[in-house]
């Protein structure tokens, strides 16, 4: 995806993009502020979603929407397949299956529509979860 417009750089938004960038979790809003806090203690909830906001318009990162009442953020914006543990709500990267991009196609012509991307999620158990379960 390419990104949508320049962002002027600030030290809160800075911050909350490297944050972002340094965990492979998708975390939630709370949680980047919790840990954005521990360099900014000054920083509110409300500059966070703001500048996560801004972040997303931006084309900078992705904003999840995997089913919980959580947004889950997500520091690359390039487009990827996510795994959802039904059990536990880990969201993670799908490795190793890269996106079909003739689906696109596909959906455009046999529906007379222009795609621009998709997404993909898919749901089940972890291997955490999947390993608590055989004992």
């Amino acid at each position: 995806m390419e990104r949508k417009r320049f962002v002027r750089k600030t030290k809160q938004r800075d911050l909350i993009l490297k944050v972002l960038k340094s965990t492979d979790t998708h975390p939630t809003a709370d949680w980047i502020y919790e840990q954005v806090k521990k360099e900014m203690p000054n920083i509110s909830l409300g500059t966070v979603y703001r500048n996560l906001s801004i972040l997303k318009e931006a084309g900078e990162i992705l904003e999840l929407n995997c089913g919980s009442k959580f947004s889950r953020f997500d520091g690359n914006p390039e487009n990827h397949y996510h795994f959802v543990c039904t059990q536990c709500g880990k969201v993670s990267d799908v490795k190793g299956c890269p996106v079909n991009k003739e689906l696109d196609s596909e959906v455009s012509k046999k529906n007379s529509v222009q795609v621009f991307f998709h997404r993909t999620e898919f749901y089940g158990l972890c291997s955490e979860c999947k390993e608590k379960l055989k004992q």
